[in-house]
C-alpha cells in the first residue's frame, strides 16, 4: 500500500514537472499520452537529486547561459526529464602504469520522459523516441560548467533517422544537471562505473540559414 502511494506521488510530481516545462517553452509538435506520462520505476536514483517542478522548467532561450544558447530564433520542439539514467565511465590505464583513472569521456544510458513521450538516450550520443523510433545523434558545441555536477551543454544534431517526434530537432540543450561526475578513485583496466545523474533535455528547431 505504501509503495503504491509513493509511486502515485512520484507520478503526480513528474507529470507536474512536464506540464510546467511544456507551458514555459511554448507549443510543441507532439503531446505525450496518459500512458507515456506514467513514469517507470525507479523514477529517481538515490544518488542524484530529484528534479522538481521548481527546478525542472525549461527556460526561455534568453535565460539559458549565453555560452550554450541555441541559435537566435530557435523554437522548442520538446522537453524531456531524465527519469532514470547514468553516465558510464571506463577506467583508463596509462602505458606502464599499474592503476588507472576515470579520465575518459562518459557514455550516457538514460530513460527520458517528456512532451513527446519516452526517449531512450544512449551512446553516440543518441536519442531515440520509443513512440515512433525517430532517432538523432549529436555533437557537443559548447559546455557551461556547474559546480559539483556534469556541465550543461549545447549540442548540434548531426544525423536524423526516421520521422516523428525528433524529426525537427536541430539543437539540444542539456540543462539543470545533477550528479554524473566521474569517480576520482583509482581503478583497474576495463572497469566501468555507472554514476546516476538527472537533467532536462530541450530540443530546438533552428531557423533555416538564409539563401546565398
Amino acid at each position: 500500500m505504501f509503495r503504491t502511494k509513493r509511486a502515485r506521488i512520484r507520478a503526480i510530481a513528474l507529470t507536474g514537472s512536464l506540464a510546467a516545462a511544456a507551458a514555459t517553452i511554448g507549443a510543441v509538435s507532439f503531446n505525450a499520452s496518459a500512458a507515456e506520462t506514467t513514469p517507470a520505476a525507479p523514477v529517481a536514483p538515490a544518488a542524484a537529486a530529484p528534479i522538481t517542478p521548481a527546478n525542472a522548467v525549461a527556460p526561455a532561450t534568453s535565460a539559458i547561459p549565453s555560452l550554450i544558447q541555441p541559435p537566435a530564433g530557435s523554437r522548442p520542439v520538446g522537453a524531456y526529464l531524465v527519469t532514470s539514467g547514468t553516465q558510464d565511465y571506463t577506467c583508463v590505464v596509462p602505458a606502464g602504469a599499474t592503476s588507472g583513472a576515470f579520465t575518459g569521456a562518459s557514455t550516457p544510458e538514460a530513460q527520458l520522459l517528456g512532451t513527446g513521450g519516452r526517449i531512450h538516450h544512449f551512446a553516440g550520443p543518441s536519442w531515440q523516441s520509443t513512440r515512433d523510433k525517430s532517432l538523432v545523434t549529436a555533437t557537443k558545441v559548447e559546455a557551461s560548467p556547474r559546480t559539483g555536477t556534469i556541465p550543461e551543454l549545447l549540442l548540434k544534431v548531426a544525423t536524423h533517422t526516421g520521422k516523428g517526434v525528433l524529426t525537427k530537432a536541430d539543437y539540444i540543450n542539456r540543462l539543470y544537471t545533477s550528479g554524473g561526475v566521474a569517480p576520482t578513485t583509482a581503478c583497474t583496466a576495463g572497469q566501468v562505473v555507472k554514476v546516476p545523474y538527472k537533467a532536462l533535455y530541450v530540443f530546438w528547431d533552428a531557423p533555416a540559414a538564409p539563401a546565398a
